[in-house]
């Protein structure tokens, strides 16, 4: 999990040498392009229902763009401490913008919306054993289920421990709730703690790196970190180069236009 406290390069004036964010970067190339969330992709992009209209939970954290709404998450509450979470996994620091300002908690929202959050496209019958990691989720809940109540859990443990909401909580404290669920130390029902955590974490680098035609990389600005050219149509033009070729990135829905 990212840490706030870490140091970037860029912090230390030296980008010679990285062991935080610029490394992150470069190992998660496979979560970048059209291989990006192979099933949470299929998700939905349709017509929002219900806008945000508030601006509790930012924190100074990235902005928030108003023509976005949400599709599953029908309490503000839960959508704040989901945007809070998010932002812990994937801060913003000097390389570039955080999960907030990419837009994720909305790309999740999206998703969870549609068929990936609903599993619809999934065997979901018993009987239900711990099983092999071969073998998927061995839940009778669907993503959408353990979303809600693992967000929810976090508010619990949140005003538990804290006495306090997980939007007001130092990014210290915020982060050590989320360790509990990473180590197994919270309690789910129907699922393990850890499998919640392992999916807000790949969520939440796809909706960073995804094509903003799902509603994640707002602005491209995580392709923009990468130099990630996104979909082009042809590399004729370059293919004989030997050195490497900046392009402004474009997406899948510049090709609508």
């Amino acid at each position: 999990m990212a840490d706030k406290d870490d140091k970037s390069p860029s912090q230390n004036n030296n980008t010679a040498q990285d062991p935080s964010r610029r490394k992150f970067l470069k190992n998660t190339g496979i979560a970048t392009g059209g291989v990006v969330g192979g099933v949470l992709l299929g998700g939905l992009i349709g017509t929002p229902f219900k806008s945000d209209e508030k601006d509790e939970g930012d924190k100074g954290k990235g902005s928030k763009q108003y023509s976005e709404a949400r599709m599953f998450f029908t309490r503000y509450e839960d959508f704040v401490i989901l945007e809070q979470a998010t932002e812990r996994i994937y801060p913003e620091d000097d390389n570039g913008p955080g999960a907030i300002e990419l837009g994720v908690p909305y790309f999740i929202d999206k998703q969870l919306a549609g068929t990936w959050g609903k599993n619809t496209e999934e065997y979901m019958m018993g009987p239900f054993a711990e099983g092999e990691p071969t073998q998927g989720l061995q839940s009778a809940l669907n993503r959408g289920e353990i979303f809600t109540q693992g967000i929810r859990k976090i508010k619990e443990i949140s005003n538990d421990e804290f006495d306090s909401s997980f939007e007001e909580l130092e990014e210290e404290q915020q982060n050590e709730i989320l360790k509990m669920f990473e180590n197994g130390d919270v309690e789910l029902g129907g699922v393990p703690a850890a499998t919640f955590f392992d999916m807000l974490i790949k969520a939440t680098i796809e909706g960073a790196y995804s094509d903003p035609l799902y509603g994640g990389n707002r602005n491209m600005a995580g392709w923009k970190m990468r130099e990630y050219p996104g979909p082009q149509s042809s590399y004729l033009n370059y293919i004989e180069e030997e050195d490497f070729i900046e392009m402004d990135p474009i997406s899948l829905s510049d090709y609508n236009n």
